[in-house]
């Protein structure tokens, strides 16, 4: 049995990441719902999996951050305690994260291996150009968006499908936080 791989990630409505400009933290739009949604995402037993770039700015984000900031929200803390994987060529240590191992190696051959040897499912939250890379492998089982009402167009940062392949999408899961975030639970299939 092999274990189930989630890339999970924030986006908006036309598809970034992030956004530069006066736009904050989960775009000013983030509540209760949301939070607790996280983190009860975040609650069970799983595995995550970072790619150097984004596990370099998560670690770098909570070490200049102060308290009550939002990369210090209670799920972002809970993520950072599970056991984490980073793929990296380049690290050559955690970074003061607990419980990761840096592996070198190709992020395709790294979480083929995880999937058969993990006894828990296999998360990531962000790492978009290797998730891009294991979605056209078909590693990823599931994309968990959180799509925020907001669109970047003049301020997007990280366009979360650029250069991707096409993909044919099965919903498996929706619903609505805080009265206007979606959170979509999909089943990808090469196209």
């Amino acid at each position: 049995m092999t274990a189930t791989y989630t890339f999970d990630f924030f986006c908006s409505l036309d598809g970034y990441g992030a956004a530069g400009g006066d736009w904050t933290g989960y775009w000013g739009k983030q509540g209760p719902e949301l939070l607790d949604r996280r983190l009860d995402v975040y609650g069970t037993e799983q595995r995550m999996v970072f790619g150097a770039h984004t596990f370099r700015d998560f670690a770098q984000m909570l070490a200049e951050s102060s308290e009550g900031a939002d990369v210090r929200d209670p799920w972002v803390t809970r993520m950072r305690n599970l056991p984490t994987t980073v793929v990296s060529t380049t690290l050559e240590d955690s970074l003061g994260w607990p419980d990761a191992a840096v592996v070198s190696g190709d992020a395709v051959d790294v979480v083929a291996r995880l999937k058969e040897e993990s006894e828990v499912p296999l998360r990531s939250h962000g790492s978009l150009a290797m998730n891009r890379a294991l979605m056209a492998a078909g590693l990823v089982d599931r994309l968990h968006v959180t799509l925020f009402p907001v669109i970047t167009g003049r301020t997007g940062l990280a366009p979360i499908f650029q250069d991707a392949a096409d993909f044919d999408l099965e919903l498996m899961e929706s619903r609505t936080l805080d009265g206007n975030i979606q959170e979509l639970v999909y089943r990808p299939t090469l196209h």
